[in-house]
Formats: structure tokens, C-alpha cells, sequence
């Protein structure tokens, strides 16, 4: 995967891709939570967590593409919102299970512990010492 493609991966995955009508934008991280149809593609968790690997040296330097910082903080906010807060659209209208909240939050976590580790200096070794012992 190059620097672009993951960028272009993120984007899909946080929904802003303006690709809309592509299946990748549909199934991507933030599009399997909205209309949501019962089962987390775990897939997603993985294509994000390379395209951070990827990105490392980006997001290590003074300046990071907008694009980047952008999805990452949209699959992290709006992910917690629309899955795990009590007042999201899926626990209030009860159409996720308690081990699917607890399975989205450890991704979330994951991706934000990685996204923060590599824009604070941290390392790649730190940012993804989880996910590679997974």
C-alpha cells in the first residue's frame, strides 16, 4: 500500500471519500455503522491499522495532511458516538449487542492509542505494540 492509497483508505473508511456511491465507502469502517445490519466487518479494524503503518512517517512530521488527521478523528469520534455512547443510534435503539460494543470500542481504542503514538513522537513500535500482539 503506498502513502496515497492509504490515505484513500482512510477517507473510504471514515466516509470521506467523496466517492459515495463506491462499495468501499458503503462498507468501510464508519458506512457498515450507518444504516447498521448487525455484524462488524473486522476487516475494516485491519485496513485501518495498515494504512496507520503506513502512514508512520507522515504523521511523525511537523505537518500531516489534513486528509489524514481528518478521517482519523471522524472513524474515532463518530464511531464511539453511533456505537458506544448510551445516546448513539445504536445502543438507543438497541441494534448492537454488548459484545459487538465492547469488540468496536477495543478497535477505537487501538486506532486512536496508534494515531496519537505517531503524531506524539512515540514511535511506530509503541503506537501498534497491541495490534501486533493481537
Amino acid at each position: 500500500m503506498t502513502k496515497e492509497e492509504a490515505v484513500e483508505e482512510l477517507m473510504y473508511q471514515s466516509g470521506s471519500h467523496e466517492d459515495i456511491t463506491s462499495k468501499r465507502w458503503e462498507n468501510g469502517f464508519l458506512g457498515q455503522l450507518r444504516p447498521f445490519c448487525g455484524k462488524l466487518n473486522e476487516k475494516n479494524y485491519h485496513l485501518i491499522m495498515k494504512a496507520l503503518q503506513v502512514l508512520a512517517p507522515e504523521m511523525e512530521k511537523d505537518f500531516v495532511d489534513k486528509r489524514i488527521i481528518s478521517a482519523i478523528m471522524g472513524i474515532t469520534h463518530l464511531g464511539r458516538m453511533w456505537a458506544i455512547h448510551p445516546e448513539g443510534m445504536l445502543q438507543s435503539n438497541n441494534l448492537i449487542t454488548a459484545e459487538q460494543t465492547a469488540q468496536i470500542n477495543d478497535w477505537l481504542t487501538d486506532i486512536s492509542y496508534a494515531a496519537f503514538c505517531l503524531l506524539d513522537g512515540a514511535g511506530a513500535e509503541e503506537a501498534f505494540w497491541n495490534y501486533n500482539t493481537n
